[in-house]
């Protein structure tokens, strides 16, 4: 008898409570913090230890988009994520450990989006993160240092992953240094200061092979990590985010985000130089505005964006690349590419939550 459809549906029903806490985590970066360590300002991140897990966190994740195009110019996107969601504010060995990891991995084209996800146990080495070498994994998804003896385990990345309908292997180099989000890696998330400890490596430089339905692709673009982690509830009427991450034609960076509630919204942003020198942005001077919605799933989401920051001369139109860049994952979400034109060109990824 195949054990396979027992194990999953036993572990479907022990992963109820933590699904529910990573959807929590996408709007609010966790549930109850009673137990939880919570992030505090001025807490100084150090690496390699902080590339690694937060168990006494209730929430984390290791997050990778490429915007990568073929050598006869056709555009793709990928996206890698490995979450991680404690049951309770401690470390345990084996079956009995607390921590749940989910994985997703998709790879978006302009008229296809490919998605799949993975779900683990902690302490039974299915899936897991170490700092230093640095290596994520769940099952054979693999996000891994190449180990080449940079100042950072974080510059030089192979990453993979596969499904029955795609496959990816790239590899990343970082071109630039790792930028602490927020305030020195900071990030509040609401009015009351809520918040999370947040960085990310926006300069990968990215080349390898993507498998589509058996046929494969030889790729280059540019990437970005994005980790995060946190114990806190947002504000009650904060309903989920909308992420940017854009690479301008400059070099420069953006990352902003708004959390939606019943006004205008909690807006945060950083402005990155090309040589990686990170300025937190008054969120006066930034503006997020829809301009196109598509039917996505049931739901109207807004594909087509204008991104505003005044005292950067930033005035951009951002569009999707493929308007059904829909996760149909335990939490589904909307993740993919975007295309930018106006004020300057370049490329990026948006994701929304909570629509």
């Amino acid at each position: 008898m195949n054990g396979r459809p027992i194990l999953l549906a036993v572990l479907a029903v022990y992963l109820f409570l933590p699904v529910a806490v990573i959807a929590q985590g996408f709007a609010g970066l966790g549930s109850d913090a009673d137990g939880f360590t919570v992030p505090h300002r001025g807490t100084k991140l150090e690496f390699p230890r902080d590339h690694g897990p937060h168990p006494d966190f209730r929430i984390e994740w290791w997050y990778v988009t490429a915007n990568l195009q073929t050598a006869d110019g056709r555009k793709m996107g990928v996206q890698w994520t490995l979450f991680r969601s404690a049951l309770a504010p401690e470390e345990r060995l084996g079956w009995s450990s607390p921590q749940v990891w989910i994985g997703h991995a998709a790879v978006t084209t302009a008229d296809r989006h490919y998605v799949s996800e993975r779900l683990a146990r902690g302490g039974v080495g299915q899936a897991g993160v170490n700092g230093a070498p640095f290596e994520a994994w769940i099952d054979d998804w693999q996000m891994k240092s190449n180990g080449t003896g940079s100042n950072d385990e974080m510059d030089h990345l192979g990453l993979s992953a596969k499904s029955p309908d795609f496959a990816y292997d790239l590899t990343l180099d970082a071109e630039g240094p790792l930028v602490l989000q927020g305030d020195q890696g900071f990030s509040v998330k609401s009015a009351a200061g809520q918040a999370s400890h947040y960085y990310s490596q926006p300069f990968y430089e990215v080349r390898g092979r993507i498998e589509l339905d058996g046929k494969p692709h030889e790729v280059t673009g540019k990437a970005w990590l994005d980790r995060e982690w946190s114990s806190q509830p947002l504000a009650t009427d904060q309903t989920g985010w909308d992420w940017f991450s854009l690479h301008l034609a400059s070099g420069e960076k953006v990352m902003a985000f708004r959390l939606r509630d019943k006004g205008q919204g909690y807006i945060s942003a950083n402005w990155i130089g090309a040589d990686g020198e990170a300025s937190l942005l008054n969120s006066q001077d930034v503006s997020l505005e829809p301009l196109r919605t598509a039917e996505v799933d049931g739901r109207s989401i807004p594909v087509e964006w204008r991104v505003r920051i005044a005292s950067r001369g930033l005035d951009i139109r951002v569009k999707a690349l493929n308007d059904q860049a829909w996760m149909a994952t335990s939490t589904p979400y909307w993740e993919g590419p975007i295309e930018i034109d106006g004020s300057t060109s370049g490329q990026g990824y948006l994701e929304m939550t909570g629509y």
